[in-house]
């Protein structure tokens, strides 16, 4: 369920968006925090904001905003924009607040991979998103199942169950959840092609087989993906995987 956030726009003034402060500078790339002066990040947390077609989709660490925008002289102008109602703790909520207000008219500047916003006595400082954390490599990394996609729906990994791939040259080495194996898998630039998949035959508790059967079920024959910094998804149509890089 989303409800509608108003962000405060500033005065009026040309809707261009100038070179080097937004626009074509902005438009299909994602920014992290990487320093802040006037606020303390919650441990653990990180500000994220992403620009596409005259879109922008933020987080502050717990909810989700997304909305139009334009860049105004060298303002930030963010229209109503909606936002997730997940609880979280209450200093994730209050991040939220401030970086909300923080959109509301913060000053933008672009330099090379480096965002500024600054409002008050608030700086935040953003790094393009490919350099403060780029993209893990798909093979040699393993990977561990987080998220079975079903439909639109993504439901988590059973606690005390792990799944996790590890691609080699030509093979996938598989820990389905219960049983162990691998497999061919023919890697593509927007797919993976999977061959006959073997495991062990060993029985487990009951979520362990049923997380077995999803990733199974999702190895088999062409098979999307994407990764994005630490995050794999598998795309099998209708059915899926998400996976998070093992540091």
């Amino acid at each position: 369920m989303t409800s509608a956030l108003l962000i405060g726009a500033c005065a009026g003034g040309s809707s261009t968006p100038p070179d080097g402060t937004g626009g074509p500078g902005l438009d299909g790339r994602t920014f992290l925090s990487t320093g802040i002066e006037g606020r303390i990040l919650v441990a653990g947390s990180r500000i994220r904001i992403a620009f596409q077609d005259g879109q922008i989709s933020a987080s502050g660490g717990c909810n989700s905003m997304s909305g139009p925008y334009r860049i105004d002289g060298d303002r930030l102008v963010a229209g109503s924009l909606a936002t997730t109602e997940m609880g979280c703790d209450e200093p994730l909520m209050a991040q939220d607040t401030w970086f909300a207000d923080l959109l509301g008219g913060a000053t933008i500047a672009l330099d090379g991979d480096t965002l500024v916003l600054a409002k008050g006595s608030v700086r935040l400082t953003m790094e393009d998103r490919e350099i403060a954390d780029p993209d893990r490599p798909l093979v040699g990394t393993r990977w561990v199942v987080d998220g079975l996609i079903s439909g639109d729906a993504v439901s988590s990994v059973p606690v005390g169950v792990t799944a996790a791939l590890t691609f080699s040259d030509g093979r996938v080495e598989i820990e389905a959840g219960c049983n162990r194996g691998g497999g061919t898998a023919e890697v593509g630039d927007k797919a993976i092609t999977f061959g006959p998949v073997a495991l062990t035959k060993m029985a487990c508790a009951p979520d362990a087989m049923a997380v077995e059967q999803v990733v199974a079920a999702v190895l088999s024959g062409e098979v999307g993906y994407t990764i994005e910094a630490g995050r794999l998804t598998l795309d099998a149509g209708g059915g899926g995987l998400m996976f998070r890089a093992e540091p």
